[in-house]
């Protein structure tokens, strides 16, 4: 489904008479119905009686479970979310904004060779449109590849879905080419997913030429019941670095270095597709992996023992040790993800690099499921996953309102501060909100947005009765139940040291200041010292007029409706889960059961 309709988007997209009677807005509204269409088709696809065993297609390269289809529908569900929640320009003040650039151009004095800053093109004004063509058939690519990965059961499939999705992440990220920050951001984000890549693609190599296999039913097989020693260590060298280059992709300590570089660079609302959608379909293919080799592992210790006297199966031992050393990988990655997502946490000025290590925190709690791998930490694991995504999910989408709203005497002039910056050879300036200052008295202004961001981070920080306590909570009552005491005390430490930052962002909201009409931090934020100059010479001519000032530019930019519905939907899920857990628990359990049952 959506490889025909990337096919459509794409002959849409290069027929002149078609794409331009379409708008940028209107490829991703066509994308997020394709993504429901699609996820429609992948939930009627659970009814297939044989699905819990799982079905192969493709000669075995895809292997179609109750989990698998389960969390690719969840998964084209939150695409289509963020698609659909995409901000809009609307031209309901064309009018008054048109003639306040009129009054602009006739009070404000300005030197003969500054006077081009005021040449605003009506055009301009009334079409320009902040969103991509290209973006949805991206993004429609990207979420092709995941859907694809969380179904692999095969080297060769993995290989290929995983750079399905990296490739389209790669140009998500600098799509915005006017930005600098963005285009670094996407070479930052090629160089390391490359690198991952490679290892991916290393592993995997090793693995065929220690065993011949690429199916991984095949290599679940021979690791319970080859003798060969050399075989065995070649297949778990192979699996290391297979998981090291996931490890990478999803930005686990130690390997998350690029994560803050390129979330922070990143326009929000390509931020937020890199933060969620590549990490729930690696996640869930590292489960898959995972889980095999423990119950393998599990039933080869077993007959070990029963069979102790003749001391003949070798074998059994190296495929516990298989185990083990894919185990205390995972531990250790989810030990450094703990500590630095949380202790290099504390230091952060910036709103997205801080969520970037509130992101590898969580991924620490995520791996600590992973390994102690039992029918109640998958449990845990999953509703982890869901309640993550919820929680991300409506903190950027927040973010991404608050930066279209964010000190309302200030937007008055964005428009002049775009053709400011565009002067200055700096491109259009971004609306992103960068610094965790510019949150500052936000509950003042921006009341209702500003407590749905601090429900969010309540949540994040684990503090009852918010869907975050209770994801924490199953997570670490599952390794107290294993005897991972130690990691429990580390886990339950970070979580409350994390708070501590989460704590700082909720105070500026509600820390009153001082009114400063004409407030120019942000702008001047980008600016160099030789440059401020003369924006502070456009600044005084605008304080000199300012009581003749008229017009609004708040609605330049608007969120739509459903944006606002979503946000409020998302912030009464966090909130309102305690009262019927049972809807997640419930699914959470049966995908948990279905992977040691079938």
């Amino acid at each position: 489904m959506i490889f025909i309709s990337i096919l459509i988007l794409i002959v849409a997209i290069a027929l002149p008479t078609i794409n331009k009677n379409l708008s940028a807005i209107l490829y991703t509204r066509i994308s997020s119905i394709i993504f429901i269409y699609a996820g429609a088709l992948s939930l009627n696809a659970l009814h297939i009686q044989s699905i819990g065993s799982g079905i192969g297609i493709y000669s075995g390269l895809f292997h179609v479970t109750l989990i698998s289809q389960s969390l690719e529908v969840f998964l084209l569900i939150i695409g289509s979310i963020i698609l659909l929640s995409w901000p809009l320009y609307i031209n309901k003040n064309n009018f008054n904004r048109m003639k306040d650039i009129s009054f602009l151009k006739n009070t404000v004095n300005l030197p003969k060779d500054e006077e081009e800053i005021f040449n605003l093109d009506e055009n301009e004004v009334l079409d320009k449109t902040d969103c991509r063509t290209e973006y949805s058939l991206i993004v429609l690519f990207s979420t092709l590849g995941s859907s694809l990965l969380i179904s692999s059961s095969d080297l060769i499939s993995m290989y290929l879905s995983i750079e399905l999705q990296s490739f389209g992440l790669y140009i998500l990220a600098t799509l915005y080419r006017d930005l600098e920050s963005a285009t670094s951001a996407g070479l930052k984000y090629f160089l390391i997913g490359g690198l991952s890549s490679c290892l991916i693609l290393f592993g995997s190599g090793l693995l065929y030429s220690f065993t011949g296999l690429t199916n991984f039913e095949s290599v679940y097989s021979l690791i319970s019941v080859s003798d060969n020693n050399y075989i065995i260590q070649g297949l778990s060298l192979g699996l290391i670095f297979i998981i090291v280059g996931f490890l990478i992709k999803i930005a686990s300590a130690p390997l998350h270095n690029w994560a803050p570089d390129v979330y922070d660079d990143s326009p929000t609302i390509v931020t937020i597709w890199l933060t969620i959608m590549p990490k729930l379909s690696i996640l869930i293919l590292l489960l898959e992996l995972q889980t095999q080799i423990d119950i393998i592992g599990e039933l080869s210790s077993s007959s070990f023992k029963l069979n102790l006297e003749n001391l003949v199966n070798i074998n059994l031992i190296l495929g516990e040790n298989t185990k083990y050393v894919l185990k205390n990988l995972l531990l250790i990655s989810s030990l450094l993800s703990l500590i630095i997502g949380t202790v290099v946490g504390l230091s952060q000025t910036r709103v997205k690099r801080l969520l970037a290590y509130s992101t590898i925190s969580h991924i620490g709690f995520i791996l600590l499921a992973l390994v102690i791998n039992t029918e109640q930490s998958i449990d845990s694991l999953l509703f982890y996953i869901i309640q993550y995504t919820i929680t991300n999910l409506n903190t950027f989408l927040i973010l991404i309102a608050l930066g279209y709203s964010i000190d309302y005497t200030t937007n008055k002039y964005n428009l002049l501060n775009n053709k400011v910056y565009n002067q200055l050879g700096k491109g259009e300036l971004n609306k992103d909100i960068k610094f965790i200052s510019e949150l500052k008295s936000q509950f003042y202004s921006n009341p209702v947005l500003s407590l749905s961001l601090t429900v969010c981070l309540f949540s994040m920080a684990g503090v009852p009765p918010l869907i975050g306590f209770f994801s924490k909570q199953f997570v670490l009552y599952s390794a107290i139940q294993n005897g991972y005491n130690f990691m429990s005390v580390l886990a339950i430490l970070a979580s409350v040291i994390s708070a501590s930052y989460y704590l700082k962002i909720i105070r500026l909201l509600h820390t009153e200041v001082e009114e400063d009409s004409f407030n120019n931090n942000l702008m001047l934020n980008f600016l160099s010292k030789s440059e401020e100059v003369k924006w502070y010479k456009i600044k005084d001519s605008l304080v000199k007029n300012k009581n003749q000032f008229g017009g609004s530019y708040e609605s330049y930019k608007a969120l739509t409706n459903f944006h606002s519905f979503l946000i409020s939907s998302l912030t009464l899920t966090i909130i309102l889960f305690v009262f019927k857990p049972s809807i997640i628990l419930n699914i959470t359990q049966l995908l948990s059961l279905s992977i040691y049952n079938f």
